[in-house]
């Protein structure tokens, strides 16, 4: 465990649950780690709290055990367990002069040292700049807090909202997290059932006081489609997670890329053609289904494969019920389908049946 220190930078995660989270976790590290220029004198200290220390054994990281106790206790008076990053980044920042907090389905795309020349006193670093508060006046947070926070001319229609995948600050505007706290703690009642009330609540404390700067460019935020980019991060910590830091894992983490694998424009068009045989509920289903046989050269885009194949039939099953296992056989034998999905057919079907049955 490497030594802090109190001049560096502090890239910090919360990472505790289940084993995905802190898969993503281990994964966000390293490809922090992979573009570093520690040539150029680039130094960061990385500090992971945890209920789960061993994952991350083999990376140069400070890891903090968080037992079950403080984790409710950030969480309180509610039980609003996004209260907790507030909570955490408060607390480095009473150790350190700059910090950025980010979230564990992330990676890099470039060195995150241009995550800290974004921080500066007077400016929050989020992930995204999102649009005005005023532009979906369906949403639970306009129709329940707009007149509220307006009243206490805290927010207004043109309030820009954010993404806080990452969190950046200085320890002088630390009282921004005081302010978003004591905001979820107030308007948790009101809103119970919005998802985004913890960074909403941070954009209302950072409005009129902080400047906003985003980072979308150095990192990749994958809240969209996370199967497909978590079946990406399994097969590299497959083929490295014995030895995350050599060279050729490294140079890996640069294969691990923000696309969505998808076949080129040619194959998608005959996957399309080949659809019209199938009744027209099942059409999508095969698309998306071929898109996950395509042999992509890239062998970390191969490994989207079952995550391509779990999609279809979510969304079939969303469109039409949930289809019964011999409607599912009958339709993965369609003699044009079952042509297409050549040897991979028996796969597929074993694999949609294991899913279906859970």
């Amino acid at each position: 465990m490497p030594p802090l220190s109190p001049s560096r930078p502090q890239l910090v995660y919360l990472a505790f649950g289940p084993a995905t989270y802190h898969h993503e976790a281990c994964f966000s590290i390293v490809s922090a780690l992979a573009h570093l220029d520690t040539k150029a004198g680039e130094a960061i200290d990385i500090q992971v709290y945890t209920d789960n220390p061993a994952p991350y054994r083999k990376l140069p990281v400070t890891v903090h055990l968080l037992d079950e106790a403080t984790r409710k206790a950030w969480n309180e008076p509610h039980g609003y367990h996004f209260r907790s990053k507030h909570v955490l980044l408060r607390e480095v920042l009473r150790q350190h002069p700059l910090a950025v907090l980010i979230d564990t389905d992330t990676f890099f795309r470039t060195s995150p040292m241009k995550l800290f020349h974004r921080v500066g006193q007077g400016r929050l670093l989020c992930n995204f700049i999102g649009p005005r508060y005023g532009a979906n006046q369906k949403c639970l947070l306009y129709k329940n807090l707009l007149a509220i926070l307006q009243q206490r001319d805290l927010a207004d229609c043109q309030m820009p909202l954010l993404n806080s995948g990452v969190i950046g600050l200085t320890a002088a505007d630390a009282p921004a997290l005081d302010h978003s706290i004591a905001l979820m703690d107030e308007l948790y009642p009101l809103a119970r059932t919005a998802y985004t009330l913890e960074e909403f609540c941070l954009a209302v404390a950072a409005y009129r006081k902080l400047e906003l700067a985003e980072c979308t460019d150095v990192i990749h935020h994958y809240w969209s489609r996370k199967a497909q980019f978590r079946a990406k991060i399994q097969a590299w910590l497959r083929k490295h997670g014995d030895d995350p830091l050599s060279a050729a894992a490294l140079a890996d983490v640069l294969q691990v890329n923000d696309q969505l694998p998808r076949p080129p424009a040619l194959h998608r068009l005959g996957y399309k053609a080949l659809s019209l045989t199938l009744p027209s509920h099942e059409r999508q289903f095969a698309r998306e289904l071929l898109y996950g046989c395509y042999p992509y050269p890239n062998e970390f885009d191969r490994a989207c494969a079952p995550a391509w194949w779990d999609k279809a039939l979510a969304n079939l099953n969303e469109r039409n019920g949930n289809m019964a296992p011999e409607q599912l056989r009958q339709c993965l034998r369609h003699p044009g389908l079952r042509l297409s999905l050549g040897e991979r057919r028996k796969d597929i079907e074993a694999h949609l049946l294991r899913t279906a049955a859970h």
